[in-house]
């Protein structure tokens, strides 16, 4: 059977291509090892990296890296656009069919997201996949399986977590999830544009978990691949300025709430919720900065 000829300078993609967007900001501690990995990584055609105006040596290093690997691009944001937004942006570069979100202390191995595209492919349903996060110990993050949050239910239960994860069902190799880590987050191309991207008013934290819940709510599964570890460093850049990055997650889940719990919630209680809200936060910056 004759196949249909490529147009002249048409991108000729195969149905596992990859492309990847890393937003930076104060990572040059990882980012190299983060990059060096993702581009030894199969089927990786693209790597954009966003930065969110890193005054350290940040974009020195991927300036470096691209010089060597065309498929590296940078875009350097005057100012710190949020996550979301910078994600987004990084996005739109993204022309390959399926698209993973890394953090840059993050880092995949060699089979890591071509193993995701055969599970996403295998498996009808599949939306947005994610893995076992791991420290460099080997253990396991339990941000890596997790439910959705209740504004309701974490105040109440004074702030505590357990409830938000659902660990690891041993006798599933693919396990449905109500949202992953957003420290690798890996779904089609077409479903991210479909559900109109990540949400820009969440600045840093809970804009994974209103991503995954949207992909749900399309009609697709949320799902982690049980027997798939990524090293992950967790906090290298938020470590910086821990006040500002306490007061985003407390913005992020009054949007999350208002969002999707508020029409659920009494009129009555809504304003009780802002005000304990915002009283949790000098409590959780306090036992922040005592660990």
């Amino acid at each position: 059977m004759n196949q249909t000829p490529v147009p002249q300078g048409a991108l000729d993609f195969g149905a596992r291509d990859i492309g990847v967007v890393v937003v930076t900001y104060a990572s040059a501690s990882t980012i190299e090892r983060c990059l060096a990995a993702l581009l030894a990584a199969r089927h990786v055609m693209r790597v954009m990296v966003v930065d969110n105006a890193s005054k350290d040596d940040t974009c020195a290093i991927v300036e470096r890296l691209a010089a060597r690997d065309p498929r590296v691009g940078l875009v350097r944001n005057p100012d710190n656009r949020g996550f979301a937004a910078a994600c987004n942006q990084g996005a739109t570069a993204i022309a390959q069919p399926w698209i993973a979100f890394v953090n840059p202390d993050a880092f995949v191995e060699r089979d890591t997201l071509a193993r995701l595209a055969d599970v996403a492919m295998a498996r009808a349903g599949a939306g947005l996949l994610g893995v076992e996060h791991r420290d460099p110990d080997g253990q396991p993050d339990p941000a890596s399986r997790r439910s959705d949050p209740s504004l309701r239910e974490q105040l109440f239960s004074l702030g505590r977590r357990e409830n938000l994860f659902l660990g690891r069902d041993p006798a599933l190799a693919v396990q449905a999830v109500d949202a992953v880590s957003g420290a690798l987050m890996f779904l089609p191309a077409v479903l991210f544009v479909r559900i109109g991207g990540f949400d820009e008013a969440y600045r840093l934290h809970a804009e994974d978990l209103d991503l995954c819940r949207r992909v749900r709510q399309a009609g697709y599964e949320v799902l982690v691949v049980n027997d798939l570890p990524v090293t992950h460093l967790r906090g290298v850049s938020s470590r910086r300025r821990p006040a500002w990055v306490e007061w985003q997650k407390h913005r992020g889940m009054w949007r999350y709430f208002r969002k999707f719990e508020a029409q659920q919630t009494p009129m009555w209680l809504q304003p009780l919720l802002f005000v304990a809200l915002w009283l949790h936060l000098p409590l959780a910056l306090a036992r922040k900065l005592w660990r």
